[in-house]
């Protein structure tokens, strides 16, 4: 196969093309840099924007058989046009490129956070709905929501088209979770939302870049998974307290214990947004209400689905996960 994954130089991007690579297959990565690691691999490197480069990204997608749209605007911080033209007109312009090159398979990697509307979510499935536009709390989520439902809408009997909604996905490498946590630990500054032990799902990195390379393989025009959208984790959900003490534990760091009230981070995170739209426009807040939200509600998703139709099943446990991230953050110490 010939592959062209958006997003290559990136964390889960990177994961999926070195799996790609494994296997013998041609890869063409389309990103804003370039990467030695990357180029170590054979990869070809396209550079550009996903929303402005659009004679570029047709460039790159020129001959593949298949497209893994990976790369995004993530976080909190942004004007509502910036995520606008990454993650809608972007997505617009990957579906453009695959009717134009007559690409057969396009899998897409959107969030759990398009069927988020402020309640906690425990082993719901796919058949959770989209919230109304107005009742997201962030541009991500809705922006992601809005792109995922033009990838579905776009599958038929020329594109066959996916989305797959990892959650929290973590790991060595990882340039968002892991480092915050411990940026914000070794500052003292570390504090978990009470949740009464309610649980929420993660990923480890090679199991996010596994469903992906299954769903491409299942993919065809009439196949189970063709214009679907589905859930993946590790499949082993714990409270947010234990999975934030056990990569601590992972760094050679003492768990963190002090909490606040949901009440209290919604708040903080709404002062914190309007201080920064003011006074520090650019920079992402520490908090916002949308993860405040986020971090005071359960997450954690049945994976019937994903099992049945992809043949997913997750290859590293979280102790192993954690076991692997333990020899990285001391290897790169």
């Amino acid at each position: 196969m010939k592959a062209l994954v958006t997003g290559g130089g990136g964390f889960l991007g990177g994961a999926i093309v070195r799996r790609l690579r494994a296997r013998g297959d041609a890869v063409r990565s389309f990103s804003r840099g370039t990467y030695p690691d990357l180029e170590k691999l054979g990869v070809a490197q396209f550079r550009g924007d996903l929303g402005a480069d659009r004679d570029a990204l047709f460039k790159a997608a020129e001959g593949c058989d298949a497209v893994f749209h990976v790369a995004a605007k993530a976080g909190v911080s942004g004007s509502a046009e910036a995520y606008r033209r990454a993650n809608v007109l972007g997505t617009e312009h990957v579906l453009a490129a695959c009717r134009a090159h007559r690409i057969a398979k396009l899998v897409f990697t959107s969030s759990p956070s398009v069927t988020f509307d402020g309640a906690d979510q425990e082993g719901v499935d796919e058949r959770a709905p989209y919230p109304a536009m107005d009742r997201f709390l962030a541009d991500y989520p809705r922006t992601k929501a809005l792109a995922e439902q033009m990838v579905l809408g776009a599958n038929g009997a020329e594109l066959a088209t996916v989305a797959l909604r990892p959650h929290l996905i973590w790991g060595p490498g990882d340039t968002n979770l892991v480092p915050r946590i411990l940026t914000r630990a070794k500052a003292g500054k570390l504090r978990l939302i009470e949740t009464h032990g309610k649980k929420v799902d993660a990923t480890y990195i090679d199991n996010a870049a596994l469903a992906h390379l299954l769903a491409a393989e299942r993919l065809a025009p009439g196949a189970p998974c063709a214009g679907k959208a589905y859930f993946v984790s590790n499949g082993e959900p714990a409270p947010m307290d234990e999975i934030v003490n056990g990569i601590l534990a992972a760094a050679g760091l003492p768990p963190v214990t002090k909490k606040i009230s949901p009440g209290m981070a919604y708040l903080a995170g709404a002062l914190l947004e309007g201080w920064h739209g003011l006074f520090k426009r650019g920079e992402e807040p520490p908090l916002t209400r949308f993860v405040a939200r986020q971090l005071a509600t359960a997450h954690w998703f049945d994976l019937t689905a994903a099992k049945r139709d992809l043949n997913y099943a997750p290859e590293i446990s979280t102790k192993e996960g954690l076991r692997r991230l333990a020899e990285h953050l001391r290897a790169t110490a």
